[in-house]
């Protein structure tokens, strides 16, 4: 779809870029992170700074083309025709104040930075599994991290933010001006203005400890059960992963892991050692290799192999409101079947403690969820995708009977909207705060059904 009129002289008068359909570079620019989504926006600019970016909104509001804050390409549905696609990359403020335990970001910095920034401080970031996901994408949309157990969802710790509003108005919002705009700035993305800044309270861990245990395959059902008590009795200061992992026989892969099962607990205490209380996950099965000791979220980051670079894959996520024998035994036989082999990962995440109590109003909650569950299947050059999406399908039908009434928007799957995510009234409020902050719809609606 063509811009109109009103973006033609935009790339003279703007300090940072504007790339439309046809421009050298516009096709990698408007690449989200999962290169599997073929977004077709009109345009994609990168505003060098505040006053590129009121620019564009007013040609926006000219034009009728709605935009689309994305910093880092992460969490891209794939329906963006037509609008105008807004990389905040310029947006680089990063101010620690360590007395207070608060943290200042502009929307462009990834949590890497911030990790990096606070190593030895005593403070942890409320940050996701991968240091190259942005702050602000992650954060609006909820955020489950390696401390959410201890801290909440990564909106629950969002005091304040910088917003441009839809009126060209600048401004930094708390839930004392302005508590509606940030109920909906807790998960449900921008959709009452632009962020260019956040103010994020930091986890005070002063004895970060973690451990890895990694088990055969054959014992998934064991330990997993193992986990699900631990959970019962875990206190809110212990964060614990469980990563199912059947790694394809492909030559891209180190012989090490090639072809290879396992199961690997990952557990993060903000306290100091938890050894004892890993002892029964250890009993579950015969543990082939274990790390424990101090650790720190840039050695976890450094550990879990995730992708730094835009990757092509599918995937699932689920949250559930319970995790009994019937499910696990379940889970476990449809692991080891051989027609499930299409999915390589499987991540389930021990939810409870602060998240059953946010301490702050927001869109996001996990409260009524036990467990966060992510599958994911690779697309692997010239590979057929049909495979994975059948187990994906079969992996979806088997854990519908426990599947929680809402999870958190940063794990919906292309695609689905924020209904996964809400109550009826959740959503009808939502709509209620977009239209009275945006009446003339000039961000793009996200993930908010119609």
């Amino acid at each position: 779809m063509p811009l109109l009129s009103a973006f033609d002289s935009l790339p003279g008068r703007l300090d940072g870029s504007l790339l439309r359909a046809g421009d050298d570079g516009f096709d990698a620019a408007r690449r989200p992170w999962n290169l599997s989504i073929d977004q077709l926006p009109a345009a994609v600019s990168a505003p060098a700074g505040l006053d590129d970016l009121r620019l564009i909104l007013a040609a926006a509001r000219e034009a009728g083309t709605p935009l689309a804050v994305q910093p880092s390409g992460h969490g891209a549905s794939g329906d963006l025709s037509g609008a105008v696609i807004v990389r905040t990359a310029a947006f680089d403020r990063l101010e620690i104040d360590h007395d207070a335990g608060v943290v200042v970001v502009g929307s462009g910095v990834r949590w890497g930075a911030v990790v990096d920034a606070l190593e030895g401080s005593g403070w942890a970031a409320p940050a996701g599994t991968s240091p190259v996901v942005s702050v602000a994408g992650y954060t609006l949309g909820g955020g489950h991290s390696w401390f959410s157990r201890t801290a909440g969802l990564g909106s629950d710790n969002l005091r304040a933010a910088w917003v441009l509003r839809p009126d060209g108005t600048h401004e930094r919002i708390d839930d004392g001006s302005d508590p509606e705009a940030m109920w909906a700035l807790r998960g449900a993305g921008g959709v009452v203005g632009i962020v260019t800044a956040l103010e994020i309270d930091l986890v005070r861990a002063p004895a970060q400890w973690g451990a890895a245990l990694t088990f055969d395959a054959a014992d998934t059902a064991a330990v997993i059960r193992a986990v699900r008590d631990l959970a019962a009795v875990a206190p809110a200061t212990l964060n614990v992963f469980v990563n199912s992992m059947r790694m394809p026989d492909v030559p891209m892969l180190p012989e090490a892991i090639r072809g290879k099962s396992f199961l690997t607990v990952q557990a993060l205490s903000a306290d100091g050692a938890a050894d004892a209380l890993l002892d029964g996950v250890r009993r579950s099965g015969a543990v082939q290799r274990e790390t424990a000791g101090p650790t720190s979220l840039a050695a976890l980051a450094a550990a879990s192999g995730e992708p730094t670079e835009p990757t092509a894959g599918r995937g699932a996520s689920v949250a559930l409101d319970r995790l009994d024998d019937a499910t696990i035994d379940a889970l476990a036989e449809f692991r080891q079947a051989p027609e499930q082999a299409p999915i390589v990962g499987i991540d389930l995440r021990m939810l409870g403690g602060a998240l059953d109590a946010p301490r702050r109003s927001g869109f996001a909650s996990l409260a009524s969820a036990s467990w966060l569950l992510h599958a994911l299947v690779p697309n692997f050059p010239g590979a057929p995708t049909e495979p994975g999406d059948a187990s994906i399908a079969g992996l979806v039908d088997l854990l519908a009977p426990a599947v929680a009434d809402r999870t958190v928007p940063t794990f919906l799957t292309p695609g689905q909207t924020l209904e996964r995510c809400a109550t009826d009234s959740d959503l009808d409020r939502l709509r209620a705060v977009r239209a009275s902050a945006d009446p003339d719809a000039v961000l793009h609606e996200g993930r908010l059904p119609r």
